[in-house]
């Protein structure tokens, strides 16, 4: 799968995600201190899944009328220690198949997805 992960995404789940050959482009290797809305315009563009911890993204996404070509997953977990946190995060990924299309939050126990408008 295509990802975009923000700034706030651990690089150890980046590099989880690139050795279980998803195409993870990653804020901080290409656009360092770019906006939400420039973030957004990204993942768009590129048709990419957006990754993040980041609660801001769901409004903007709901009120840009974000691409139902590309996604947003919003991770509401505990992060988990450094040394295991690419693994677990890459896990739950793995989990489904669906992300495309989606504003999905990830929380303990649950994941809960919207169909995006557009």
């Amino acid at each position: 799968m295509r990802f975009l992960a923000d700034e706030n995404f651990p690089a150890e789940a980046v590099f989880a995600l690139r050795r279980a050959g998803h195409d993870v482009v990653w804020i901080c290797e290409t656009a360092s201190g770019a906006s939400d809305e420039a973030i957004l315009a990204m993942a768009i563009s590129d048709l990419r899944i957006l990754l993040t911890f980041d609660k801001d993204f769901g409004e903007l996404a709901w009120r840009s009328g974000f691409a139902r070509s590309c996604g947003i997953i919003l991770f509401r977990l505990p992060t988990p220690s450094a040394v295991s946190v690419g693994d677990a995060l890459a896990a739950r990924i793995a989990e489904r198949d669906d992300w495309i299309g989606h504003f999905s939050v990830i929380e303990p126990g649950r994941v809960r997805m919207r169909e995006l408008k557009i």
